[in-house]
């Protein structure tokens, strides 16, 4: 079916105040619309009323009591870490069809459609696993594995690359071990994306019993203090520390007793 812009047909040509080369003009607009869509979306999102196993390594016990107990923040997201977010998961489905496609057996629903996952505490503490790989080439890994994709900014890739999943991020350290303990696997494979230059690098993970504990323990820690409507101790003792200035909840935290 073709337009009808013929003269008749209600088009208006030249309509607006912005001169067709007038790129800066146009680029504020339009991404001042995409900008408030994606906060409009955000917000309403419903919280999550459970511990996400994602977010246990989370070096700040305060924050992730903040987080589970729906603490009002200081501000909302910035809209590009929103459109970062939305990018991870399209280049997620890409790793997911090339890693098909060499022939790896990559399950990223069970039988029943839903994400593999596990329900803990009562229900208080969960966590959806990207995908388990239960079959695929001789790589030097035994299956089944669980499988977690991360895409990283350029630096963030190459610290990864450099020093190794527990050191350059234990948050996802914390995550893999947590998954594999409650899906009952023996290693993890990494999968992490650049976001600059598609780059892939993949890291087997081996499961560690007593680190899955601890941060199990942890977890527990975490869900009794908001249940007591306790808060832990802040992470440093000025407000300037690296992770405070960039918290959602800094205002609130450092004005607290």
């Amino acid at each position: 079916m073709l337009l009808d812009l013929n003269h008749g047909s209600g088009a208006v040509y030249g309509r607006g105040d912005a001169s067709p080369g007038d790129a800066a003009v146009i680029t504020a607009r339009i991404n001042a619309h995409l900008d408030a869509a994606l906060l409009a979306r955000q917000r309403q999102q419903r919280p999550r009323d459970y511990l996400g196993g994602s977010r246990v390594g989370e070096p700040c016990a305060r924050k992730l009591v903040y987080e589970i107990t729906h603490a009002p923040k200081d501000r909302d997201f910035e809209p590009g870490i929103l459109r970062v977010f939305d990018a991870g998961h399209q280049f997620e489905a890409l790793s997911i069809r090339w890693l098909r496609l060499a022939g790896f057996d990559l399950r990223d629903r069970g039988a029943d459609g839903e994400q593999f996952g596990f329900v803990a505490a009562g229900g208080r503490l969960r966590g959806h696993a990207d995908g388990v790989i239960v079959g695929g080439p001789a790589v030097g890994l035994r299956w089944p594995a669980l499988w977690e994709h991360k895409a990283l900014g350029q630096k963030s890739w190459t610290d990864l690359v450099k020093r190794g999943l527990r050191l350059s991020k234990p948050i996802y350290f914390a995550q893999v071990q947590l998954y594999m303990a409650y899906l009952d696997l023996e290693v993890a494979l990494l999968t992490a994306l650049n976001r600059d230059t598609l780059a892939l690098h993949h890291e087997a993970v081996p499961f560690d019993a007593a680190e899955a504990q601890r941060f199990s323990d942890h977890a527990v820690d975490i869900l009794r203090a908001a249940e007591a409507g306790e808060l832990p101790p802040r992470i440093a003792q000025a407000s300037d520390f690296h992770l405070c200035r960039s918290c959602p909840y800094a205002t609130r935290c450092w004005e607290a007793p």
